[in-house]
């Protein structure tokens, strides 16, 4: 998987960093902080739009994963339970934590936060979702 482009947004405090590869288009981001994050604007993130610890708390609700965060100065607290998996409904398979996904072809990656693994069969983007469910009328 490319990461050519992946964006950076900073201010004194923290910095987001967006993988727009990654992003499965729940809107999460744009509903539940748009002073922050609006996709009529450009850049469409702004991390100027509300303080650090809520800028924090919306990047963590990103179901995908292609949004994720660094405090500036502060150290990212790693948890010692092993990774959550959660069904959403009529959509991916989302697993929470750090996991390690090995490949048919024989490639591995870590993936870290919250990696969204396609249930419906037809995202271009396989094992991953890419949204696609939702035009395919996906029920499971």
């Amino acid at each position: 998987m490319s990461d050519q482009q992946h964006r950076d947004y900073s201010n004194d405090a923290i910095t987001v960093h967006w993988h727009p590869e990654k992003c499965i288009h729940s809107g999460n981001c744009v509903r539940g902080l748009p002073g922050v994050f609006d996709t009529k604007r450009r850049p469409w993130i702004d991390v100027n739009g509300a303080d650090a610890d809520r800028v924090q708390a919306q990047v963590e609700r990103c179901p995908s994963g292609a949004l994720s965060a660094t405090r500036k100065g502060a150290e990212i607290a790693q948890t010692a339970q092993g990774p959550e998996v959660e069904v959403s409904a009529n959509g991916p398979l989302l697993l929470k934590g750090t996991c390690l996904v090995k490949h048919a072809d024989g490639r591995t990656e870590t993936r870290e936060k919250v990696t969204a693994f396609c249930r419906c069969g037809s995202s271009s983007n396989k094992p991953y979702c890419d949204g696609t469910h939702r035009k395919v009328d996906f029920s499971g």
